[in-house]
């Protein structure tokens, strides 16, 4: 049986976290991209009054993520007849772990003049995957194929990198392009830090994803960079395409303190 991030618990709410959950920050805790992915493919299942194009989601942690069962629960917080918000909590242990909100806008079909949709061409992405080093630890990773255009592990900086989710999201299912990019969305602060991880941490407590449209296929790709300041916080931004092109931008406020930190910030 092919492995699952998550794998439904029968219910329609409760989810059984798989172990390729796991960030790189405590093997006991799931990395951010993963639950958000969770959330955004319950923000696509929830119905609407009309046929909708999910335009941005925010992430808020409120805490760590167990790999343990979570619960996702829903609703849709304001209605209209063209934009609705909806907003979502993933639950463990009888705790809000992550709240989300996202906007859904109402299809429709117009005719736009052609410097209204301007085409941003991806990076070109490598023929080979890129290996990973001995040194990486989080189990999330081995479940993605990366190819790295710039930058490279472990390395501070900028990176740019493409990564297709090989297993799915959750068991039984094909993971939807938008559930993809949400995997990979928040890894941008892990490719482009800015601080070596064997001396900081640069935990993001929120994730924000603006579309530009929605996105296509299996292959998605992260161009982020991070700047850090001396006060204890940073930001990761990040530019995030399909094949054909643009499809978003991500944006992730950090939370910066030495490695050796007992207690969790969040």
């Amino acid at each position: 049986m092919t492995e699952a991030l998550y794998t439904p618990a029968g219910d329609g709410t409760t989810y059984r976290s798989g172990p390729l959950t796991v960030g790189p920050w405590n093997p006991g805790l799931q990395h951010g991209g993963p639950p958000s992915a969770l959330l955004i493919r319950e923000f696509e299942r929830l119905p609407g009054a009309w046929p909708f194009s999910i335009v941005r989601q925010t992430v808020e942690i409120m805490g760590p993520v167990p790999v343990a069962d979570v619960t996702v629960e829903s609703r849709v917080a304001r209605s209209g007849r063209s934009v609705e918000m909806v907003e979502a909590e993933l639950s463990a242990g009888g705790r809000v772990a992550l709240r989300a909100r996202a906007w859904r806008i109402r299809q429709s079909e117009l005719e736009l003049p052609p410097d209204a949709t301007p085409h941003v061409a991806p990076p070109p992405m490598p023929a080979e995957d890129t290996p990973l080093p001995d040194t990486w630890t989080a189990p999330l990773i081995t479940a993605l194929q990366m190819r790295f255009v710039s930058g490279a592990w472990r390395e501070p900086g900028p990176a740019t990198v493409w990564a297709r989710l090989t297993i799915p999201l959750v068991e039984g299912e094909d993971p939807s392009p938008l559930q993809r990019l949400l995997v990979l969305a928040d890894s941008g602060n892990g490719i482009s830090n800015a601080l070596p991880p064997s001396r900081f941490v640069f935990i993001n407590p929120e994730l924000t994803v603006h579309l530009t449209r929605q996105p296509e296929g299996e292959w998605m790709c992260l161009d982020a960079s991070t700047i850090a300041d001396p006060k204890g916080f940073g930001l990761a931004s990040s530019k995030l395409y399909d094949e054909r092109g643009l499809v978003g931008l991500g944006a992730q406020s950090l939370y910066l303190g030495p490695r050796d930190l007992k207690a969790n910030p969040t």
